[in-house]
């Protein structure tokens, strides 16, 4: 199948995919590539903000952590911290930041997000606290239902981030959800997204092409 069918397909799912966020109170932006991305996710980050960001492959492989950290921004980055306690805290200053940046495990057709945590970080800015939210998802994370959504948060996406980390669980061991009970478990928090509140305080960024996982 040729790139430019693919192309024309994921531009008609990602019109369609941003209406549909659109009226669940999102603001919903569909982008043909990687660099029209960045460019759109700088356009919603004002100069002199304080951003942070939670687990964002996607929002590294389209550039946009490199450049906010070059950038004119007050920059909260966990992974500077030089002891667990000062990671915990620049964790916590998520919720009063400007922006946060984030993923998405799964996003339906029909416009609603689901997403998994280990220890709540991530869902939890996703859901109150920073003035602003800004979701990067390729056009890979895109399913039909939330039961899909699910299962691909856990199934796909779980499995394989589990790989980046020191832990115990039976998917770091054979890669595939056995609906653990591990204290290590990354499965902690299973958070669906039906609507924005309040209304444009999540943005999406839909890519046309795959990203992260």
């Amino acid at each position: 199948m040729s790139k430019e069918v693919i192309d024309i397909r994921n531009e008609k799912l990602g019109k369609k995919l941003c209406e549909n966020l659109n009226s669940r109170g999102f603001d919903a932006y569909y982008c043909s590539s990687k660099e029209e991305a960045l460019t759109k996710a700088l356009e919603l980050i004002p100069e002199e903000c304080t951003i942070t960001w939670g687990g964002c492959k996607s929002a590294e492989e389209i550039g946009l952590i490199d450049a906010v950290c070059r950038g004119n921004y007050k920059v909260l980055d966990r992974n500077n911290a030089k002891t667990p306690e000062e990671r915990t805290a620049i964790m916590k200053q998520a919720f009063t930041c400007d922006v946060f940046l984030t993923g998405t495990n799964a996003i339906t057709e029909t416009g609603e997000l689901v997403n998994i945590d280990g220890i709540g970080n991530r869902v939890a800015a996703m859901t109150f606290g920073p003035e602003s939210v800004i979701v990067i998802a390729g056009i890979n994370k895109v399913v039909p239902t939330v039961m899909d959504a699910a299962n691909r948060a856990r199934n796909t996406a779980a499995p394989i981030n589990a790989q980046r980390f020191d832990i115990k669980t039976p998917c770091k061991i054979d890669g595939t959800c056995h609906d653990c009970n591990s204290p290590d478990s990354i499965c902690s928090y299973i958070v669906r997204t039906r609507r924005c509140k309040p209304n444009g305080r999540i943005k999406v960024i839909l890519v046309g092409e795959s990203l992260g996982f």
